[in-house]
């Protein structure tokens, strides 16, 4: 058969698929993504059929994907909401920060994957995945909730963390040497901190300049820009996903709510062809010498993320079980896990173990995320309720 004619055909069985994997994601009340990386493993390498047809057209629409998921969230907040955020969260997210990386880091140098190992896997395991979190919150109705400004306050923290933290990946990734990481990690930040400086006071130019009354012209002009500015960024190493995340932010007001509603079918197109070809990239054969440790990892970090929003919910002044839904909701791991494993896998610093455990890692949370998130409550309930029947029938 022509070979691109067979492409398009496995092309079309894949996106077709996504589809359905998502459709039953929705109507069983799930996050899709577990079900895009289990379609990846199951006709990748080592699968039940390699597609080996669509490999390139999925590794540059997963870059793609990257861009747009980076774009959307900083599309999501202004650069005053950052700064605000920061303020208030820092504490809290320096707190999760070093519950939650240091499990994964744990792992990498238990497993003997050295310093690298260590850093992909402490980012894995460290950011909680924005999408969704921000989708179980709207799906329970908890938008309105006294405990969802601080849960939103970690995720800013976070999300500006990755900022910093992508270029470093990054440099280290290739090679750098410690004077060129620090170099990269330094224009890192100057641009971080010219981008917010320019979002505060002058990001009504770049928005106009992006903007336009005509649907067509406003996704060319948005999507271009964002392609040419991470591609300027990773070309300095500062990572094409902070300069995403950094152009999103330089978009505001009405144009930025335009702006994600034209790209969101874009983003979830490319966003699922992302975990596909990330699960067409790790041989499922790999997962079982690794599934203790996921399962480990899971059961800890499940914890210590709990533990991390309960705390900054608890001093927030929130009553016990918004400190509970806080914990609960901060459980799921799911893009940006798979993101910061990707480039670790694409630059070939880590071994398949690594990626199979990031992907053993990340199924089981974006699993447990929206359940913890779903029946935390329920529970807290049932517990107060029998310590205040137990509290009654003790002899006085």
């Amino acid at each position: 058969m022509d070979p691109i004619a067979l492409t398009l055909i496995e092309l079309g069985a894949v996106v077709f698929a996504l589809g359905l994997l998502a459709r039953l994601a929705g109507r069983i009340g799930m996050s899709p993504i577990p079900f895009y990386l289990v379609g990846g493993l199951t006709f990748g390498a080592g699968g039940l059929i390699d597609l080996g047809g669509v490999r390139e057209f999925a590794h540059l629409s997963g870059e793609i994907g990257v861009i747009l998921l980076l774009l959307m969230l900083g599309l999501e907040y202004t650069a005053q909401e950052l700064v605000t955020g920061l303020k208030t969260s820092w504490q809290a997210g320096v707190m999760d920060l070093v519950l939650n990386a240091l499990p994964g880091a744990g792992v990498a140098l238990l497993l003997g994957w050295g310093g690298v190992g260590a850093l992909v896997l402490g980012g894995v395991t460290y950011i909680s995945s924005s999408g969704i979190v921000a989708k179980v919150i709207t799906d329970l109705g908890r938008l309105g909730n006294r405990e969802t400004p601080t849960i939103l306050a970690v995720l800013v923290f976070e999300d500006l963390a990755m900022a910093i933290y992508l270029p470093i990946l990054t440099a280290t990734l290739a090679g750098v040497s410690f004077l060129g990481g620090l170099q990269t990690v330094g224009i890192s930040l100057v641009v971080v901190t010219v981008v917010l400086l320019v979002a505060l006071r002058h990001g009504h130019h770049v928005s106009k300049a992006v903007h336009s009354e005509n649907s067509e012209v406003f996704l060319l002009n948005v999507l271009g820009l964002a392609l040419l500015v991470a591609g300027l960024a990773s070309a300095m190493q500062v990572s094409a996903a902070v300069g995403a995340f950094m152009l999103g932010i330089a978009i505001s007001g009405t144009t930025a709510h335009l702006a994600s509603r034209l790209l969101e079918p874009l983003r979830d197109l490319f966003a699922a062809i992302f975990f596909v070809a990330f699960g067409l990239n790790t041989d499922p054969t790999t997962i079982p010498p690794v599934l203790g440790w996921a399962l480990l990892l899971a059961v800890v970090t499940a914890a210590t993320k709990f533990v991390t929003g309960w705390w900054a919910a608890a001093r927030a002044g929130v009553a016990v079980p918004g400190r509970a839904r806080a914990g609960a909701a901060l459980i799921a791991r799911g893009e940006f896990s798979i993101v910061i494993a990707g480039l670790a896998v694409t630059a070939g610093a880590v071994n398949d173990e690594l990626a199979a455990l990031a992907t053993a890692y990340v199924l089981l949370m974006a699993v447990l995320g929206p359940l913890a998130a779903r029946f935390v409550e329920p529970v807290v309930r049932a517990v107060r309720r029998s310590g205040a029947r137990k509290a009654a029938e003790a002899p006085s």
